[in-house]
């Protein structure tokens, strides 16, 4: 299971592992109070795309499809992640003010979607005959 949680919130006991995923550190938190278990800077969107999107809500569908692009490009960053959720809980700690418009909403979904698509593919490959030939 994967949640998200602002870098802001205390830690809970359901957090599970806590995978702080941006490229800086969030302002005025001391690494101590944030518990993290992880920096993951590689999965987070590029310094470029953070500062073009720059928050801004009216970029946000094109900010997704750009960050999918990155993430696509990028498996290795992310497939580790998706190893540790099938073991257990993995929240994602972000730092934005927006709790729907951020990188770690956009990777949240990414990687369920990945999870999904993994799941569908082993169901089909299974159900596929044998043999197509008619007697």
């Amino acid at each position: 299971m994967i949640r998200i949680k602002r870098t802001y919130e205390p830690p809970a006991r359901g957090d599970g592992r806590r995978i702080l995923v941006e490229r800086l550190w969030p302002r005025g938190m001391k690494k101590e109070s944030l518990e993290a278990d992880a920096w993951m800077k590689e999965v987070a969107p590029s310094t470029e795309l953070r500062k073009w999107f720059d928050h801004r809500v009216e970029r946000w569908k094109k900010f997704r499809q750009r960050y999918r692009d990155e993430l696509d490009a990028n498996p290795g960053a992310w497939e580790p992640i998706l190893d540790g959720a099938r073991r257990g809980t993995v929240t994602f700690l972000y730092s934005a003010h927006d709790t729907v418009h951020n990188g770690a909403a956009v990777l949240c979904e990414y990687l369920m979607e990945q999870t999904a698509g993994r799941s569908h593919r082993s169901v089909r490959k299974r159900a596929r005959p044998l043999s197509t030939r008619h007697a």
